[in-house]
């Protein structure tokens, strides 16, 4: 073998050695990256009313924590709750209602609130027909399409037409057997003389020329703590990095709806809501902001959990009396987050 071939081949070979040295030497680093991890979570239904949530999720805030977000809808608080008591789900999102039926229920493995992101009723009352003066007292005799029994939009309509003098088993009659996606529907197709549903459902009824909003059931009914974000027990103990990070994100996204217009909201949700007028979507924005309709912080608040189980004792929901907040929900996480986060 000649001496220049052979310089060449070691030349070569000390080539080949440096670039796999920097091969082992990138390695860990690139190792020490950690994979986002993945949460499933579920969401009561979609509505707009959920802003913040859609914000985080847009804005990249979970990713930012180092978050995948595995989103599914359950379409209900009894089938969000069944989701995360079986262990599809990571995270629930839904009405603390959900938690208290599950504990009074003996579970073992129970479900605690941790991150509350709304603080009233999200349901306006829409009447068929033009009511410019509109008072409670004027249901009094009429049908109202409402939702589902046990369930807190329902619970908090029965306490306020209680509040105004009505008996809600014989003053109204309300429909509760709708599934919440048929129920404007039904309305629409003639069921009631009222109906109590979310945004941006009800305005894009109004638009359409399907009714009038009269009364705001957040307004009426309070604060309440009406959805938050509830984990299983045995998650919150053998996940609490994660749930901190979560929470963080959320509340990320609750500053940011804080501090920015209807109009600026409404261009980063825009995608979770496809086929809803921009129009819509700012004016339901305006309508929540306007009755301080979100938290702005996640922290749980335990003067609305109080009136939350005065409502549902009153809806004769609550057996064995009121459970102690200490039980079922925790500010662990939103205290951190509120020291963390410094936008």
């Amino acid at each position: 073998m000649g001496k220049r071939l052979l310089c060449f081949l070691i030349i070569g070979m000390v080539i080949f050695a440096g670039l796999q040295f920097l091969g082992a030497a990138e390695g860990p680093a690139q190792a020490a990256s950690p994979k986002p991890t993945t949460v499933r979570l579920s969401e009561v239904v979609r509505s707009v009313f959920y802003a913040p949530q859609y914000v985080a999720l847009a804005r990249g805030f979970f990713e930012d924590e180092g978050l995948t977000i595995d989103l599914s809808t359950a379409w209900g608080a009894d089938k969000g709750a069944a989701a995360l008591v079986s262990g599809s789900v990571d995270i629930g999102f839904f009405g603390p209602e959900a938690a208290v039926y599950v504990y009074k229920q003996g579970a073992v493995d129970y479900i605690t609130g941790f991150a509350q992101l709304t603080r009233r009723d999200g349901s306006f009352l829409m009447s068929r027909k033009p009511m410019p003066h509109f008072k409670w007292e004027d249901v009094r005799g009429k049908s109202i399409v409402g939702a589902r029994k046990g369930g807190v939009p329902e619970m908090v309509l029965e306490w306020i037409l209680r509040q105004h003098g009505m008996d809600p088993a014989k003053d109204v009659e309300i429909t509760q057997n709708l599934a919440y996606t048929s129920a404007p529907g039904a309305f629409q197709a003639g069921v009631g003389d009222f109906i109590a549903q979310f945004e941006p459902t009800m305005s894009q009824m109004e638009k359409d020329g399907g009714g009038q909003i009269v009364a705001s059931l957040g307004v009426d009914g309070g604060e309440i703590t009406y959805t938050l974000y509830h984990a299983r027990r045995s998650f919150i103990k053998e996940n609490p990095d994660v749930l901190q990070k979560f929470t963080n994100a959320i509340y990320r996204g609750q500053l940011w709806v804080a501090r920015h217009s209807p109009e600026e909201i409404a261009e980063v949700i825009a995608p979770f809501f496809p086929g809803t007028d921009r129009d819509i979507l700012v004016k339901t924005i305006r309508r929540y902001k306007n009755q301080d309709s979100w938290n702005l912080t996640p922290q749980v608040s335990k003067k609305g959990f109080a009136h939350l189980q005065e409502v549902i004792e009153a809806a004769g929901e609550l057996k064995g009396g009121p459970v102690p907040f200490e039980i079922l929900m925790t500010n662990r996480f939103s205290d951190k987050a509120a020291t963390a986060i410094k936008e």
